[in-house]
């Protein structure tokens, strides 16, 4: 390679090195629609099996929850996180997702931390059931901290347009179903990150120390990965009425959940009927939080909303427990001039 380039802070050697580590991973993750391999200027998918498609883009982030795995030097559950972004806003509407593509941007490339995050990458994906198709690493020297990156990924799918969720069918007497979160997954954390270490996080050994009610690590909480629900919602869809469905990020259950509801509905959510998990009681302790802040912040313990019937209610929760998932009856859809509103409680 070029040893001005290399002296200018650009190892091509080390990114040959990272495609060599990581093409395990890619392959793994692979479905009979993938043409080529990796190292190709772009990834190739024959789309199969649809008649009339719709195909469904999404990408996003995983935010500053990144601060944390750069602190513990934990970088493989970032990648399912990154993927989980995705694919959990893909599937609201219905679609299959098909490949992923991802993007990491960092100031001096390691193969060994390149290696650990697209492992965490190809497990989302197996979890999601797409194909991790290609993706760029970026070494940009001067724009990021020694040991610092940035990940992104960008997904697509599929759903036939007689299958869209579009919300049209939704109406009033309809049941809201809350699939469970993994806790934080990847929204509220410059907040979190604020209460627990402090403005300057000058207490990020916080970190390495026991949270107070489990015998796991603040650390091993924070990084827990973001839940992804495509199998178990396929599988939903396929057995139930489906109209609709919200993947619930930054805004929480407030400003998610109407967004797959019509005009002139309102979804109305029951406070206590699901478990909330310590560890927002924790945060609104130490942060001084009110449920306001916390109810427009977290998700609150809730990562996933459904929209169907009320007759099939029940049966869709004992059906969403056999596929792994804590499910419950949160709400109903209601005639109303506001898209959101509590009841069972007060905030």
């Amino acid at each position: 390679m070029s040893e001005a380039y290399r002296q200018a802070g650009v190892d091509i050697d080390a990114g040959n090195e990272a495609v060599e580590r990581i093409k395990g991973h890619v392959t793994r993750t692979h479905r009979p629609e993938v043409l080529g391999g990796i190292g190709g200027f772009g990834g190739m998918f024959a789309l199969q099996g649809y008649k009339e498609p719709i195909l469904v883009a999404a990408t996003d982030g995983v935010g500053t929850k990144l601060k944390l795995a750069f602190a513990l030097e934990r970088h493989d559950s970032i990648g399912i996180d990154c993927v989980a972004m995705c694919v959990n806003d893909l599937i609201v509407q219905g679609a299959e997702p098909l490949f992923f593509l991802d993007y990491v941007g960092t100031g001096k490339l390691s193969p060994q931390q390149i290696e650990q995050i697209v492992q965490g990458i190809a497990d989302g994906c197996e979890q999601a059931g797409c194909a991790l198709i290609g993706g760029e690493t970026a070494e940009l020297p001067g724009m990021y901290a020694k040991g610092e990156y940035d990940v992104a990924g960008f997904s697509v799918g599929a759903v036939e347009r007689h299958m869209l969720l579009d919300g049209k069918g939704i109406q009033a007497g309809d049941a809201l179903v809350g699939l469970a979160s993994n806790g934080l997954h990847s929204n509220g954390y410059s907040l979190v990150r604020r209460i627990l270490f402090g403005e300057k996080e000058e207490n990020q050994h916080r970190l390495t120390e026991l949270v107070p009610w489990g015998e796991h690590t603040w650390g091993e909480e924070l990084l827990r990965p973001t839940r992804i629900y495509v199998k178990a919602f396929q599988e939903l869809c396929k057995q139930f009425t489906v109209k609709g469905a919200a993947h619930i990020t930054g805004g929480g259950l407030v400003e998610n959940i109407p967004r797959m509801i019509p005009t002139g509905l309102c979804a109305e959510v029951n406070m206590g009927s699901w478990e909330i998990p310590v560890i927002f009681r924790e945060l609104q302790k130490e942060g001084s939080l009110t449920d306001g802040d916390l109810y427009r912040t977290f998700n609150m313990g809730i990562g996933f909303v459904l929209c169907l019937p009320w007759d099939e209610a029940q049966a869709a929760c004992e059906v969403a427990e056999k596929l792994g998932e804590k499910a419950y009856l949160i709400g109903r859809v209601s005639e109303g001039s506001e898209s959101f509103s509590w009841s069972g409680g007060k905030m």
